[in-house]
């Protein structure tokens, strides 16, 4: 194996890493040493949108590590833009692990002693952006892979428009998260205090807003009994579209969800 790679293995089985995300390194080194070359050979990029990849251990997956570093460069940049105190919100999709990354990032910002409002469950990312905007947060990360397999999973921030981050800011947050090298670099835990969970009472904002945007309401109301099938293909659409549909007034309206994808490749 090339040394720059075993050096990367070394370092994460010596390190202050968990006993099972060692010992799975360790099946990976007995097994199949092409997909430990493969989870080492480099960092994990944190782009202009954020982290996407394959979930696994090692620098080039998506974990608890990986995350967990990408969010103190973002916390160390946001605390950098906005000198007074910092909120953020954060939300995550259906896919396996995304509740873990959500509080894995929800852990590190109040760890940096950021104000953190986290959705009790999964939702849609267009209500992050509400929240982020509704809460008056300085940013935000949606934990989601977007369309890729469910072997996937991803990490997305925002800014405080509510938008997905732009220049300067994008590349500025690059540059923090780079200068994270190792794990003890982050701040893990120490502030959970600083984390609200929200849930209801935010939907209930978010779809009284979607409804006001029904051009001709009359027209619904007279279609109430319409029969409709909806498919959020495994995704957080379920959290949201049948209550909008209700409160539009349909009543007959039929859906489904399993997280393992296992009518569809590419999961939305």
């Amino acid at each position: 194996m090339d040394n720059a790679i075993q050096q990367k293995v070394d370092q994460w089985l010596q390190g202050n890493y968990d006993e099972e995300t060692k010992k799975a390194i360790q099946r990976l080194q007995a097994e199949n040493t092409n997909e430990l070359a493969d989870s080492f050979y480099q960092n994990l990029e944190f782009g202009t949108g954020g982290l996407r990849g394959v979930m696994g251990v090692g620098t080039n997956r998506m974990n608890k590590y990986t995350v967990g570093m990408a969010t103190q460069g973002y916390a160390n940049y946001l605390k950098q833009s906005f000198p007074g105190e910092v909120r953020v919100a954060i939300a995550h999709d259906s896919r396996n692990n995304s509740r873990f990354f959500a509080e894995t990032t929800a852990n590190v910002f109040a760890a940096n002693g950021i104000k953190v409002f986290l959705f009790e469950s999964l939702r849609p990312t267009p209500e992050l952006s509400f929240a982020i905007r509704t809460l008056e947060c300085q940013g935000g990360v949606v934990c989601t892979a977007s369309h890729n397999p469910k072997e996937y999973n991803g990490y997305k921030a925002y800014w405080n428009d509510g938008g997905q981050l732009v220049p300067p800011h994008d590349k500025n947050v690059i540059k923090e998260v780079e200068k994270i090298q190792s794990v003890d670099d982050v701040k893990w835990s120490g502030g959970e205090t600083n984390i609200t969970l929200i849930g209801k009472d935010l939907d209930e904002k978010y779809i009284g807003m979607v409804k006001g945007l029904s051009v001709y309401p009359e027209v619904i109301e007279k279609q109430s009994d319409l029969k409709i099938v909806y498919t959020p293909i495994h995704g957080t659409g379920i959290m949201l579209v049948p209550q909008v549909l209700e409160a539009f007034g349909f009543r007959n309206v039929y859906m489904w969800i399993n997280r393992k994808h296992p009518t569809v490749i590419f999961p939305r």
